[in-house]
């Protein structure tokens, strides 16, 4: 008779002393089973055959119970997946696993050991401007996607790194950046392809934790993303970083949105930025940062020039007339200066740009100096610590908790001089400043690490060459408010 019987639950292994008895009860069973048998027919069969029923399935639990004995006295020779079953354990997932991430610092898909992984992040910035004044051109007011990009990072054997930006905020999709870098080692990393040319100590600093919505005036005076080949790294027990680069050369405040070289000549840039007590955990210089950067080219076109320099709230202040071509040397140098010691965070610095321009071809040369520098600086009244890299809030945003997330207050000045050198025949008295002053006043609410909340206000007061400027901006200073919303992971 073939019945399908469900096992009991398993139960822990008997001693081997108990076994035994468990064989002489079973044998004591089967004996008073065949004497059963060799007796005169029981009027109650079904009970016997309960009986005998409950016999075989002892029999099987008892020859199971042998197994998984066998199984944990001989260990090295078990199967990993019967040794972990035995033991009521799960099995480890397989060497060759992939790592599967998800946080509120992006996507990351590392490989069993780490060293080859795939990173993407992403940052959205949805932006309003509102003047008090009426503004130069009405399209510079309203809302609009500042930023919207989407980050893909990796590395292959920790040896190979690499970084790709596409940017879709604006009226055009462009690569933003695109580059591969050689990690040797901490102190040694070559990287090829575009990125942000290494002078300005703003600029240097991601668009996703900068003190306020929009560079200052100084990084005006600077360029943007070239490209080229570039050698850094840190120095030092990690106290010295430093980058050498030779780049295509662009102009002040450009982007190489073409990826093509536009002349012959190149920049090269050096950089170099000491925290002489980062390793003093106790020291009040703990957080303080000194450095100079600088480069030295040639241009030739109008790409080499500047496209114009803007406001806070972008507005342009300053271009240069269409006919001018940048044609000699171009040379800047910036010192720059940094403190963070824990809510606080500081930045600073001097630019001066040199430029030979002419106001046409087959024009004489002339030399044009511009200067700018700015010092900005936060505080978060919440108690976080400030950092080059933004705020992280001790409680994020929650209403069922009743968490905030964390607030930071930050002010900053800000000025630029033009050369006087350039009106009228380089540049139209009427339409460009000769110098601006500016001071911003900004609140930023980190809601969560990843999304973020600015309000700034700034004013610019402009002085124009000319007594009587026809342009408007020159006219009225710049009063405006600025808002962002923003999510970076």
């Amino acid at each position: 008779m073939n019945t399908t019987t469900h096992l009991p639950a398993p139960f822990p292994v008997p001693h081997r002393g108990l076994r035994a008895a468990f064989a002489a009860v079973f044998g004591l069973a089967l004996a008073f089973v065949s004497l059963s048998l060799s007796a005169a027919p029981d009027p109650r069969d079904e009970e016997i055959k309960l009986l005998r029923e409950q016999v075989r399935l002892l029999d099987t639990r008892l020859r199971q119970l042998e197994v998984r004995d066998a199984v944990q006295a001989a260990p090295e020779t078990a199967a990993p997946a019967a040794k972990l079953a035995a033991a009521g354990k799960k099995p480890e997932a397989d060497k060759d696993t992939p790592k599967i991430t998800i946080n509120d610092r992006g996507i990351t898909i590392a490989s069993a050991d780490g060293d080859s992984a795939l990173r993407l992040r992403a940052l959205v910035q949805a932006d309003s401007r509102w003047f008090f004044d009426d503004p130069a051109s009405p399209s510079n007011e309203g809302f609009l996607l500042r930023r919207a990009r989407i980050i893909f990072e990796g590395q292959f054997g920790k040896l190979f790194q690499y970084q790709i930006v596409p940017e879709y905020g604006g009226s055009s999709v462009y690569l933003l950046d695109g580059n591969i870098t050689l990690a040797f080692a901490p102190e040694v990393q070559v990287k090829f392809g575009k990125f942000k040319a290494p002078i300005g100590l703003e600029l240097l600093q991601s668009d996703s934790w900068a003190f306020f919505p929009e560079r200052s005036l100084a990084t005006n005076l600077v360029p943007n993303r070239d490209i080229g080949v570039q050698i850094g790294g840190e120095l030092f027990d990690k106290t010295t970083e430093y980058q050498i680069a030779v780049l295509n050369g662009i102009g002040e405040g450009r982007s190489n949105q073409t990826n093509a070289e536009f002349d012959r000549g190149k920049d090269f840039v050096a950089r170099v930025f000491a925290r002489p007590f980062r390793n003093r955990k106790d020291s009040f210089f703990e957080g303080l940062g000194i450095g100079i950067a600088g480069s030295v080219g040639r241009q030739e076109g109008d790409l080499g020039r500047t496209s114009g320099y803007r406001t806070d709230a972008q507005q342009t202040l300053f271009s240069y007339r269409s006919s001018v071509i940048q044609d000699g040397t171009t040379w800047r140098y910036t010192p720059q200066l940094s403190y963070y010691n824990g809510p606080f965070g500081l930045l600073g610095e001097y630019v001066v740009s040199t430029v030979n321009l002419r106001a046409a071809a087959g024009q004489p040369s002339r030399e044009i100096t511009n200067k700018a520098w700015q010092v900005a600086a936060g505080y978060v009244v919440t108690g976080e610590k400030s950092s080059f890299n933004g705020v992280i809030p001790k409680n994020p945003f929650n209403l069922e908790k009743g968490t905030w997330g964390a607030l930071e207050l930050a002010a900053r000045f800000d000025k630029l001089d033009i050369d006087n050198d350039v009106f009228p025949v380089l540049a139209d008295p009427n339409a460009s400043a000769t110098s601006a002053s500016s001071w911003t006043l900004g609140a930023n609410w980190y809601l969560t690490r990843a999304f973020r909340f600015s309000l700034n206000y700034v004013q610019t007061d402009l002085k124009s060459a000319t007594p009587n400027p026809t342009g408007i901006l020159l006219r009225e200073d710049e009063r405006a408010i600025i808002t962002r919303a923003q999510i970076a992971f």
